[in-house]
């Protein structure tokens, strides 16, 4: 991996056989919550247990009165199968606690989940931000428990769609991170890969929690969402102030990114995308790239900083405490997002191009963005997933089906508050600092451009793109999924 050496775990169908061993001793598993990840990690572990013929009951938890009662319900889950029922009742029966609820929520309820755990049952977290949030306030885990995270590196429709998707394909799903945290039982590891075999990752990247919150939290205020919606918002009203009309401004900016150059680095890696420009195109990208690269570094150091320090977290806590006074709105009401629509609508694939302004934004920010966490000291393995293979192939594919505004407004709790707070950021820092340095014919930094293509996460990302699933996702295809759709 770019000259290192990392811990990364082969899944696949083929291993269902070794579920028993690896989950031996759990009886009962515990699904707390029904939002992003709840369904699709249910019914997966649900449908591999069954499978590999493991009398393992799954159950899921909800709160008194959740409306997620009757969603449960339609896709199998029952109070009378005794598969259904309140959270707190759950937890203590379950030998594995996998606690999906929502960032916030787990920050108000940790202490009474870590009540209601029976002796020697296993905590299951899907992101670090629990442990980043007791961190912040001078708490840990309790010491008597076995604390794991396996984090699936895509939205919870996409894990289900893939796996769905991929049931007749040995190496179909998402791949994801898996971290020990604690091991009192000595039996911690085994549980942990099983339970990422069983939701259908094909391969699993060693990390920590500590690592995994950092990486993640950032990434999605970043590339993943943040800085994406920023880009397009700025670069759609750039065009237009050059002579485009709001549609062709809209294909060339977002239908750009998400139909065409995260294809290419889906497939082909990042640098891909510069050497399949012509010689004209590639003055163009190095132009962009060179005077964005800097700018987004600046945001994406600022974020890495707010986020490892604690204070990212602080935020989303603070904003979950005003929600009751002061709802989320939606961002889709704006002319960027009513023109895409429209584009969307009428919409020839063949015809999305490959603008190289666009690309020298969007790729020196990713590039950016992989640059501050290896700075940091994550591992390659981390950086690729989190800021490319995430972005491309399973966030992208749901904007460029239903937006990027969809997106934002359909995301968790956490991804949504990040995403809003930065973008912003990305938009006027980029339209500030690096087209105006454009306009005014600032030379190419070709010491950045050099960096780029020398750049060690090109093997990276080309050993991680032979990681890749072996099923595309298919966003329309007809699924148990649903995604949670805010009207």
């Amino acid at each position: 991996m770019a000259g290192t050496k990392e811990q990364i775990v082969k899944g696949g169908r083929d291993l269902f056989p070794l579920l028993p061993k690896a989950f031996e001793g759990i009886k009962e598993i515990g699904v707390i919550g029904w939002g992003s990840q709840a369904p699709a990690q249910a019914q997966n572990l649900r449908d591999s247990l069954n499978e590999a013929g493991c009398d393992i009951k799954v159950r899921i938890g909800l709160r008194e009165g959740s409306s997620s009662f009757e969603e449960a319900r339609e896709v199998g889950f029952s109070e009378d199968a005794d598969t259904l029922g309140e959270m707190f009742d759950v937890i203590g029966k379950s030998d594995l606690v996998m606690l999906l609820i929502s960032d916030a929520a787990q920050a108000a309820l940790y202490k009474d989940v870590f009540a209601a755990m029976k002796p020697g049952a296993t905590l299951g977290l899907s992101h670090g931000f629990l442990l980043g949030y007791l961190e912040s306030i001078g708490e840990k885990f309790p010491e008597n428990m076995d604390v794991i995270a396996v984090c699936p590196k895509g939205m919870g429709p996409s894990v289900r769609r893939l796996y769905e998707q991929g049931k007749e394909v040995n190496g179909a799903g998402i791949n994801a991170s898996f971290a020990v945290h604690q091991d009192k039982s000595g039996k911690a590891t085994e549980l942990a890969l099983g339970w990422g075999v069983a939701l259908g990752s094909p391969f699993m990247f060693e990390t920590t929690l500590t690592s995994e919150y950092c990486s993640d939290i950032y990434g999605e205020r970043g590339i993943l969402l943040g800085a994406v919606h920023g880009i397009v918002e700025s670069l759609y009203r750039r065009y237009q102030r050059q002579g485009m009309s709001p549609e062709q401004a809209f294909i060339e900016s977002c239908e750009s990114i998400t139909g065409n150059i995260v294809k290419i680095i889906s497939t082909k890696g990042i640098k891909a995308v510069y050497d399949g420009l012509s010689d004209d195109d590639k003055m163009i990208f190095e132009e962009a790239y060179s005077a964005s690269y800097m700018p987004a570094k600046e945001i994406l150091q600022e974020i890495y900083d707010e986020v490892s320090s604690g204070n990212e977290i602080r935020t989303v806590i603070m904003h979950g405490k005003r929600i009751s006074k002061f709802p989320v709105g939606k961002i889709d009401g704006t002319d960027t997002w009513k023109v895409g629509e429209k584009v969307r609508a009428s919409r020839d694939e063949e015809k999305i191009p490959l603008n190289p302004f666009t690309a020298g934004v969007y790729v020196a920010t990713m590039m950016a963005q992989i640059d501050v966490l290896l700075e940091a000291g994550h591992p390659y393995s981390e950086v690729v997933n989190e800021s490319v293979i995430e972005a491309v192939d399973s966030l992208c594919p749901y904007m460029h089906y239903r937006g990027v505004a969809f997106m934002v407004d359909n995301c968790s709790f956490t991804a949504k508050t990040g995403s809003r707070k930065w973008a912003p950021r990305f938009d006027y820092i980029l339209d500030q600092l690096a087209y105006t340095a454009v306009d005014n014919g600032k030379p190419v930094n070709q010491d950045l451009i050099a960096a780029f293509q020398n750049h060690k996460v090109h093997e990276a990302v080309t050993a991680c793109c032979e990681l890749r699933p072996t099923v595309d996702i298919s966003v329309g295809a007809a699924s148990s999924t649903k995604e949670i759709v805010i009207e």
